[in-house]
């Protein structure tokens, strides 16, 4: 095969951070906070818009509470399952590697006796009929490490007793999130929209914010995850004042992505992006013998982090991904270090469909090379 001659024009697909919008420029940023105190009236403004624009964007049920906390997805995620598990029982969903250290933090650093692991291997996903739902229910609803994502909220009872608690950091403003089913939702800036790196997002339905208030952990809670004061939610951190010191540089690039956002038609245009995107590795791997999909079943695909297996040896994966690198065509498409050896491309919304185009003669190309 001849080398392909047309390169991607942006060929950042890593899965996080992930590549900026189209026509992203530093320059364009609104850098009045910049030097200003997060506490100022303009900090806090800025702030509470994170809260607001993101309820708004995305369409969230009346009473859903929104908050910019620490330590991105994973701060969110933590200091959910520190504040807020051992009322009662807890299922841990897991079937990639994320899933897999919520649980290890569940069985080994809380180590709660009444938890309950349900796990799949990378590529499936667990049966959902044997999710008790009296017990609290953890899992993330994109694999970012396996391309398995849930395919539907049908599962999940509207009587539940337990809190549904969703680490939805690479699905949330690419999928259709069933809001109503999932009591607590976290993701992060630096994935679907393409923001920075270091802050969380924290929506809270009613049913999580009466745990919080009803229930206080037997453990000790550090400053960063403290939700609560007097045995009440703290309602100033749903309104733009954070726990500790954010950056507000990436703060404006994230009011920025909203912007982009509404731009091309709000959650429902930044979907269709992802799922056009996902089309073009779906024709390209029906059409290659040599490469398949790691998500066994179309239902529970990711049209975000897309993971492909190849009929290489591991060490001759590494070698494409060093040469596709070299060539300037695609950064950062090694499979994380704990799936299967193989590629993942990041096919979210700021990713631009011509690039995905383009980049795919240069895979069968690159594959020519290293086999």
């Amino acid at each position: 095969m001849q080398k392909p001659q047309t390169k991607p024009r942006i060929s950042n697909f890593s899965s996080g951070p992930c590549a900026k919008r189209p026509g992203y420029d530093v320059a364009q940023l609104d850098v009045s906070s910049l030097g200003r105190s997060h506490r100022s009236a303009l900090g806090k403004k800025l702030l509470g818009a994170c809260c607001t624009e993101t309820a708004r964007i995305l369409g969230l049920p009346a009473g859903y509470r929104v908050a910019v906390v620490p330590a991105s997805d994973t701060g969110a995620v933590e200091m959910v399952m520190w504040s807020m598990l051992g009322a009662r029982g807890v299922d841990m969903l897991a079937w990639e590697s994320f899933g897999s250290g919520w649980v290890t933090d569940v069985v080994k650093q809380l180590k709660l006796p009444n938890a309950r692991k349900l796990e799949a291997g990378y590529g499936e996903i667990v049966d959902f009929s044997q999710v008790n739902f009296d017990n609290d229910v953890v899992f993330t609803w994109n694999g970012t490490t396996s391309g398995v994502r849930v395919p539907n909220g049908d599962w999940i009872p509207d009587d539940r007793k337990g809190l549904t608690i969703c680490d939805a950091t690479s699905a949330v403003f690419a999928m259709d999130m069933p809001w109503e089913k999932l009591d607590v939702i976290t993701y992060s800036w630096q994935k679907v929209l393409g923001g920075e790196g270091a802050h969380g997002m924290l929506i809270l339905g009613p049913r999580a914010v009466e745990r919080l208030e009803s229930y206080s952990p037997p453990w000790p809670l550090p400053k960063i995850f403290r939700m609560t004061s007097g045995g009440k939610l703290t309602e100033g951190l749903f309104k733009g004042e954070t726990i500790n010191t954010p950056s507000m540089l990436c703060v404006a690039d994230y009011l920025d992505a909203l912007k982009w956002c509404e731009s091309v038609g709000g959650v429902q245009g930044t979907i269709a992006r992802s799922q056009a995107n996902l089309k073009v590795l779906e024709n390209f791997v029906a059409a290659q013998p040599w490469v398949s999909f790691l998500a066994k079943t179309p239902e529970t695909r990711s049209n975000t982090s897309v993971c492909l297996l190849l009929d290489l040896p591991e060490d001759k994966v590494k070698a494409l991904v060093k040469l596709l690198e070299s060539e300037g065509v695609a950064y950062d498409i090694g499979a994380y270090k704990d799936a299967p050896a193989g590629i993942r491309i990041w096919c979210g919304a700021t990713v631009e469909t011509s690039d995905l185009e383009a980049l795919v003669p240069w895979l069968t190309w690159g594959y020519e090379q290293v086999k």
